[in-house]
């Protein structure tokens, strides 16, 4: 008997569907990237794109234990080549290539892919966007960090997402770990147990110690470090006190760079948000300074982790040339924000599909009324050529019932009505924004068709969401 066709197979069976751990992207979804892109062009990032893969050895040994779930790919050409982990290793790369670039804000959105076992609830997949903003080149200390923390602030805010931001210092951490007792070849081992307490109790967290060949006393002195978190400005307050903590090199250079971040932030209205989590210890190898992760507040029924994370990385770049550049940076998880974003409102059927236009074109009349396609058809192609977002139906004649429904989501409407288009006039109305009784009682106001533009404008930078 011939065997089954692969290809065919779950089309037979009626499973048609995306490979585990990927999925579609469609309408409303992807203009997450496009409110990110307004922060990061704010801050002066410039805009980059690499290769969807790298040669092998780009990625080898970059991420420690995580290189397992990197995607080798088959020899095409004499080439090792492997789907890229992250954005950042081959951002390094391309700095690395560049001898002429000395300082950049550099912004990033793409897919990455890990060899992962995906959980789709946890926002957890195997091919998924992320958003990456860098500040590379020399600076004076923790400025640059310093602006990373506000983007990922604004970021947030812009999607009316409340976050903690946990941070803390790769010194502070190794240092502290010293201190301990911790063998440094087994720094980075026990780092990666460390990093779970945000999942795991520190039972479970101490077992995998133990099972790492670490002594019990260790481990639990490990412990009474890693379980303390506060405010930035308290925590170090409480370091600075333990001489011993204090009296080794790592440690102290960390919690100079802290103070001096911490005094930065109180600058840019960043330090309430801010997190100082001793626990945090990222699992990525080239991480060299300040670390953080962005945990987002009152996750109700979903069980997303962290949505963005990144740090400081000052050697990554000198691993593929002669020339260091310090670098700094944050990573978006932009699948996670969505299944956040997605569990917070109420979506209806086909909501994903739903247009993103800032202005509505609506015609309406009697028993006589022959649509005025012609000139809505001119209304658009006015506000078209005036940069602005709008659409009409696409039927002749169509109903009113049909034009409200279709214009679901839209801040401002445009009404034509017959008497009102013979005197060169159109009516420009607030829809479904503020107060939802306001907004059915508010008939707009005429216009001549001289001032639409400018009208528009107005009553959109005057509209409010509805609550």
């Amino acid at each position: 008997m011939a065997a089954k066709n692969p290809s065919t197979s779950s089309r037979q069976s009626g499973q048609l569907k995306t490979p585990k751990g990927t999925r579609d992207w469609v309408g409303r979804d992807l203009l997450l990237r496009d409110h990110i892109f307004t922060v990061l062009e704010r801050h002066g990032g410039v805009p980059l794109d690499t290769p969807v893969f790298e040669l092998r050895d780009i990625l080898a040994e970059k991420y420690g234990e995580d290189s397992r779930l990197i995607y080798n790919l088959e020899d095409q050409g004499g080439e090792a080549c492997s789907l890229r982990y992250d954005l950042t290793v081959p951002f390094a790369r391309w700095l690395a290539m560049r001898s002429d670039v000395q300082n950049i804000k550099r912004y990033q959105i793409a897919k990455v892919y890990r060899r992962d076992q995906p959980a789709i609830a946890r926002g957890r997949l195997r091919e998924f966007y992320q958003c990456d903003f860098d500040i590379a080149g020399t600076y004076d200390p923790m400025i640059p960090d310093a602006e990373i923390l506000r983007i990922i602030s604004e970021v947030f805010t812009a999607f009316d997402m409340n976050i903690t931001v946990k941070l803390n210092h790769r010194k502070v951490l190794d240092g502290m770990f010293t201190v301990a007792g911790v063998p440094a070849d087994k720094i980075r081992s026990i780092s990666s147990a460390v990093d779970k307490l945000d999942k795991a109790p520190w039972a479970e967290v101490k077992a995998e110690m133990l099972e790492k060949g670490l002594p019990e006393t260790v481990a639990d002195r490990v412990g009474s470090y890693v379980r303390r978190s506060g405010t930035l400005s308290a925590l170090l307050g409480e370091l600075s006190l333990d001489t011993e903590l204090c009296g080794n090199e790592s440690v102290a250079e960390g919690i100079a760079d802290l103070k001096l971040l911490n005094s930065y932030l109180e600058a840019m209205s960043v330090a309430e948000e801010v997190s100082f989590d001793l626990s945090l210890a990222r699992g990525l190898d080239y991480y060299t300074g300040v670390i953080y992760e962005v945990i987002p507040q009152n996750n109700g029924k979903t069980q997303v982790g962290s949505i963005a994370a990144g740090g400081r990385y000052d050697n990554l770049v000198g691993m593929y040339g002669k020339r260091p550049v310090p670098c700094v940076g944050i990573s978006f998880g932009v699948d996670r924000i969505f299944t956040l974003l997605d569990a917070q409102r109420a979506k209806k059927s086909g909501s994903e599909l739903a247009h993103e236009a800032d202005v509505y074109i609506m015609a309406f009349g009697g028993k006589e009324f022959d649509g005025l396609l012609a000139d809505r058809m001119r209304v658009a192609t006015r506000l078209w050529d005036a940069g602005i977002r709008a659409e009409f139906s696409p039927k002749v004649k169509p109903r009113s019932t049909q034009q409200f429904n279709a214009s679901d989501g839209v801040p401002v409407a445009v009404i034509l009505g017959q008497e009102e288009v013979a005197a060169g006039q159109v009516r420009v109305k607030r829809l479904h924004v503020g107060d939802k009784n306001a907004a059915e009682k508010d008939k707009g106001q005429l216009v001549s068709m001289d001032d639409l533009v400018e009208e528009v404008r107005k009553l959109l930078d005057s509209t409010v969401p509805l609550s």
